[in-house]
């Protein structure tokens, strides 16, 4: 039955199915078009959860390097926490020796100022005791002098006994 028909029929079903169809596809295009005006709200919520999918990421980069960036720091402020750390026991240790020598420093000055206030107190004792010689001394060579010239005579007293131990002065010392 096929065969029988002519071929121009044939050729007519087939452009009218294909013009069917050409005029069918443009038909969706054009009704697509002005469908898509009216957009799915659900397309909405999907591109905004995806923006703030992005931004999430995108923060979530940035804390990381934050974090990075702090635990540097922190590093850094371990490594001269420790440098401090010896240099604060070097100087105590620095601190501890000076006290010593000044300890020392103070013992030592403190016997020096006892040494040197009993030689002082020595050399003013031997100082007092040359002025008692020296006094005892002009005293002796006074009388010493004033017996040779006969200014004393220690022969009698006033109340007419021997007296030795009080010498009397017979004549005024010439001025």
């Amino acid at each position: 039955m096929f065969m029988e028909t002519p071929q121009n029929l044939l050729l007519i079903t087939f452009g009218a199915f294909l013009l069917g169809w050409f005029v069918g596809k443009i038909g969706a295009y054009f009704g697509n078009k002005f469908q898509a005006k009216a957009r799915d709200p659900r397309d909405d919520r999907i591109r905004s959860l995806d923006a703030e999918l992005r931004i999430a990421k995108a923060e979530v980069e940035k804390a990381k390097t934050e974090i990075e960036d702090r635990d540097k720091k922190i590093e850094q402020a371990d490594k001269e926490i420790e440098g401090l750390e010896k240099t604060i026991g070097m100087q105590s240790r620095e601190v501890e020796k000076l006290r010593r020598d000044l300890k020392d420093s103070v013992k030592k000055t403190r016997e020096l100022r006892a040494e040197l206030s009993d030689r002082a107190e020595e050399n003013l004792r031997s100082e007092v005791k040359l002025r008692e010689v020296e006094t005892e001394l002009s005293v002796a060579q006074a009388s010493t002098d004033l017996i040779a010239t006969g200014v004393l005579d220690f022969s009698v007293t006033p109340d007419g006994a021997d007296d030795e131990d009080e010498p009397r002065i017979t004549k005024s010392i010439p001025r």
